[in-house]
This record gives structure tokens, sequence and C-alpha cells, in this order.
């Protein structure tokens, strides 16, 4: 009974980690959250409109 409290708290509590990272790198955007963007090679960058 105990160990599977644990478990459970453990998978929701990843779980949860995980989102909230998840949420947080996407409001960075798509270049900024990326993890090779130091050597990316793409063209990240909006254009202005004018």
């Amino acid at each position: 009974m105990i160990a599977s409290i644990v478990i459970g708290t453990a998978i929701f509590g990843y779980a949860g980690w995980a989102f909230t990272r998840f949420i947080k790198k996407s409001k960075k955007g798509k270049c900024a959250a990326c993890s090779i963007n130091e050597s990316c090679s793409s063209n990240c960058e909006v254009p202005i409109s004018k």
C-alpha cells in the first residue's frame, strides 16, 4: 500500500515537473528553448514586417 502511494506520487511529481518545464520552454520561443541553439545553422530570426 505504501509502495504504491510512493510510486504514484513519484509518477505524478515527475509529470508535473516535466509539464512545467515544457511550458517554461515554450514561452521562450522555438529557437531559444532549443538545446543546440548555439550551433544551429537555421535562421530563427522572425523578420519584422513594415
